[in-house]
């Protein structure tokens, strides 16, 4: 459900989840989507989304948490 939402949201398909934590009230989930498609693949610029669901799976809130190079290890921070 998060990566539709993240989807829906901002038309950049999902990648990957890459973290899922149960809360008090529901879920947070990181979601990583690829939002630039790069020649090559090691310059795509990769995002990441931090969701949070209720517990029927609609969405609470979300927010970009960085962005990246597929390339390099390190990602920005947004603020």
């Amino acid at each position: 459900m998060a990566a539709r939402h993240v989807q829906a949201l901002t038309g950049h398909g999902s990648e990957s989840i890459t973290s899922l934590e149960r809360t008090d009230d529901g879920w947070r989930i990181a979601v990583e989507v690829l939002e630039s498609r790069r020649i090559p693949d090691s310059s795509d610029i990769l995002a990441v989304y931090d969701v949070v669901l209720d517990d029927d799976g609609e969405l609470v809130s979300y927010r970009r948490a960085g962005r990246y190079y597929r390339g390099r290890a390190e990602r920005e921070e947004e603020s």
